[in-house]
């Protein structure tokens, strides 16, 4: 007798692939790594040359409120595959190899929901969620739902020429030629024409390593952009490195002719990096960057494509977040989310519909190590409140003791702040006093939340920052060379709060 009506739609979804029937959508899920708001064409940057995704946006919806579920990459990639804040799962920052932090077994993600519903499913790129890549004693990404991999644990080394550190399902591959994005295009798209189970529908995760640094970037691209700044053209031209290795992945969509039953979602795990000597990515209108709570750390281009589902040229601002995804492909997909704990996310599926969506608790980040004063945030409709957590700051982000640790799981909240988004995009005007009511109210769900994440995130056993990446990185000639100048490169507020401009051509 089956126990639950989970076990029946298994069941049913089982019956249906055994007998050929199995007509569910495909999804493919193209995420970036520190990818700005401002970072594209068709998000109103004029500098930028990204031809193949100003034409996906112009076939499908384009998103102006979407938000990664943290302003840094690993935890970002949490929230995605997990439906859950990345600090629930103990995701605090970023994971360098060899660390002891890793999404455990006991975390659900999409790939394994989808996985034992039917599906076939596929990872190509940048992995980043355990810290023992492909060593023992930590799950890999066959064991979160995987069947086909091929991956990094964080960054191409020793850059995005000629790496030789990615692992094809628990193998390593060896020395490459060519650039980090045409060769994690070109693994997906062969598993896409051979290698999948093609009586299944599919769930392809592509995860680019650009435009994060060790940056190195085909010639070919850097020349489009002149300039005597000696990171521009490396930093502009990995976009657009990235924008034509997307083209070629749509572009065996569409030759195995799998355009019209596959959602497509493109989108970045953070704000962009706009380090000392790659300064030059775009938060757009936001403020701030990656590692940031402020909008410009988390909000994100965010692109659909769903032939009768999503309207072409469409433009929406109801916010999401990565958290949304799991909730989102499940309802799709016929699948019943995880009921033994809490999922942060709620299906955008109504968003396809033009209808609102369902939350029954605020989009929510929390960022120990985040700069700036501000922790931790919500976001309920058009307004977001933020605070500072009291707590010390560990000295070393990338190895922490457990005191450390449970001095950041009982630390208090300090000075909170109040913005109107939709009035005030680069949160300018702290609006706490003006609007007593609404701040009460938030500031009690905030707290709320906040008490029920800290108390629910594991601790590691104490250890320290390894530094396995940073001795085998080959950075380029400029680094360290001279400061190169900050770029402002705003993108006026008015491509983003009206839906009817048009995004640059």
């Amino acid at each position: 007798m089956l126990k639950s009506a989970s076990s029946l739609l298994y069941l049913i979804c089982t019956l249906s692939l055994a007998l050929g029937a199995d007509n569910r959508p495909n999804f493919i899920v193209v995420l970036c790594d520190d990818l700005g708001y401002g970072d594209l064409r068709c998000y109103g940057n004029e500098e930028l040359h990204t031809p193949n995704l100003d034409a996906f946006a112009k076939e499908g919806l384009r998103l102006t409120s979407c938000y990664s579920s943290h302003p840094n990459c690993s935890p970002s990639r949490t929230g995605l595959m997990t439906g859950r804040t990345p600090f629930r799962a103990g995701i605090h920052d970023w994971i360098p190899m060899l660390s002891p932090m890793h999404v455990k077994t006991s975390e659900i993600t999409i790939a394994t929901l989808l996985r034992d519903s039917g599906y076939d499913t596929a990872l190509s790129g940048k992995w980043h969620l355990n810290g023992r890549f492909n060593l023992t004693g930590q799950p890999q990404p066959n064991d979160h739902g995987f069947n086909h991999w091929f991956a990094t644990q964080n960054n191409c080394l020793p850059n995005h020429r000629n790496p030789y550190n990615f692992v094809r399902n628990a193998i390593p591959v060896g020395p490459l030629r060519g650039y980090a994005a045409h060769l994690v295009t070109d693994e997906a798209a062969y598993w896409l024409r051979e290698l999948r189970d093609q009586k299944k529908p599919f769930f392809l995760f592509v995860s680019y390593h650009e435009p994060h640094e060790p940056i190195a970037t085909d010639p070919k691209y850097e020349n489009l952009y002149p300039s005597e700044d000696p990171s521009y053209a490396p930093h502009h031209g990995n976009i657009t490195q990235m924008d034509d290795a997307f083209g070629r992945l749509m572009k065996s969509v569409d030759e195995l002719g799998l355009r019209d039953n596959t959602l497509v979602f493109f989108t970045s795990d953070n704000g962009p990096a706009k380090t000392s000597f790659h300064p030059n990515g775009s938060s757009g209108p936001l403020r701030d960057k990656k590692g940031y709570i402020a909008d410009g750390g988390i909000r994100v281009p965010g692109i659909m494509r769903w032939p009768g589902k999503t309207e072409a040229g469409t433009v929406s601002d109801t916010p999401i977040i990565g958290t949304d995804l799991l909730p989102t492909l499940c309802e799709i997909a016929k699948i019943e989310p995880p009921k033994d704990r809490v999922l942060d996310g709620a299906s955008f599926l109504p968003l396809f519909e033009g209808k609102p969506i369902k939350r029954t608790t605020p989009m929510y980040w929390h960022f120990y190590a985040a700069s700036g004063a501000q922790k931790v945030a919500i976001r309920e409709g058009d307004w977001k409140l933020s605070a500072e957590m009291v707590a010390g700051r560990p000295k070393n982000r990338a190895g922490i003791a457990q005191e450390d640790q449970q001095t950041i799981k009982t630390a208090g909240l300090g000075k909170m702040e109040l913005y109107d988004l939709k009035n005030d995009i680069a949160e300018t005007t702290d609006l706490r006093s003006s609007e007593p009511t609404r701040f009460a109210r938030m500031a009690d769900k905030l707290r709320k939340k906040y008490r029920e994440v800290q108390a629910e995130s594991p601790t590691w056993p104490d250890w320290e920052f390894a530094g396995y990446e940073s001795q085998r990185i080959e950075w380029p000639s400029y680094r360290g060379a001279r400061r190169v100048p900050e770029r402002a490169a705003r993108i006026p507020a008015k491509y983003f709060d009206n839906p009817e401009i048009e995004a640059v051509e």
